[in-house]
């Protein structure tokens, strides 16, 4: 069992039909067709959505990939059309919201990895690959790939894990052409996005994408190069062979599989609510992701 512990109820806007609830965004369209995506503060954690809200979070995510795909913009068109409020949503909607075109979505989550970790190191500390792509030997948690590597997943529910599937599978699934175009621009962006981090003294360890076709184009979709959908590690802190500090949602995964939190992730029952400094300090590290990649004060942007 897993999913959100309180699912929210949509608000209604009139002239927008909601489409979807997810993980942290709500899906709208409007009467021209195009969609509407809302970052919320929700936070999710071991297939679960939390209770308990990052306050800022959505903000965060969405003016951080509005950043990042103005660095990308020559490697990649992206699906932001407007960041003007639709008329009669919300005030809180303000800086978390994105009218987008509608895409033909790819349903392959568009992985690279720069650095061993995560899923990627459990697979490697079995058969030496990952996601079927053969490693050398040696590596450890944190340490730096020869190259970055493409290394696909499935999309999945919310609730569900996501499933790394070989490049061959992708190629079954969505045509050879297209597999092709999705590496080489995955990489490319992931290539652009580590040395512009890399210079602000974060390394960008992994991270996935959302690419979606308009016609006969690949168009960055969704969000991107967030502590949400990345790995960023302290460069000052980088050291092979052990868990690396992050900016992401860590600190909430630490409490949850603590004694503090009193719940086991092995039951079938709900995460409980998160207590005022671990939101804090997530808040906190999220923030300062945003402020060292785009070299903008926080307290500026709003």
């Amino acid at each position: 069992m897993s999913g959100f512990v309180e699912k929210p109820e949509p608000v209604q806007v009139p002239g927008l039909t909601h489409l979807h609830t997810g993980k942290v965004r709500d899906l709208y369209r409007n009467e021209a067709g195009d969609l509407v995506m809302v970052a919320s503060d929700r936070m999710s954690a071991y297939d679960w959505v939390l209770p308990t809200e990052i306050p800022d979070k959505g903000r965060v995510l969405t003016q951080l990939s509005l950043w990042w795909f103005d660095q990308l913009s020559d490697l990649a068109p992206n699906h932001v059309l407007s960041t003007e409020l639709p008329a009669g949503a919300p005030a809180d909607w303000a800086g978390r919201t994105l009218i987008c075109k509608s895409l033909d979505m790819v349903p392959v989550e568009a992985v690279a990895r720069g650095y061993l970790t995560g899923s990627g190191l459990l697979e490697y500390d079995e058969s030496r690959t990952v996601c079927g792509l053969a490693l050398p030997e040696g590596l450890t948690d944190g340490s730096e790939l020869p190259t970055p590597i493409f290394t696909p997943a499935t999309k999945a529910a919310v609730g569900d894990h996501d499933e790394n599937v070989s490049y061959e599978e992708v190629a079954r699934q969505v045509g050879a052409e297209t597999a092709a175009l999705l590496r080489e621009t995955t990489l490319a962006v992931y290539s652009r996005a580590r040395d512009i981090a890399r210079e602000r003294g974060i390394i960008l360890a992994d991270t996935k994408f959302e690419f979606g076709f308009e016609g006969e184009t690949l168009v960055l979709a969704d969000e991107v190069l967030t502590p949400d959908s990345s790995r960023f590690w302290p460069a000052a802190e980088w050291e092979p062979g052990r868990a690396q500090p992050s900016y992401d949602k860590q600190i909430v995964r630490n409490w949850l599989t603590s004694p503090a939190s009193g719940w086991d992730r092995k039951s079938e029952q709900p995460p409980p609510a998160l207590p005022p400094e671990v939101v804090e300090k997530t808040r906190a590290k999220y923030i300062e992701a945003y402020e060292l990649l785009t070299g903008n004060a926080w307290s500026d942007s709003f």
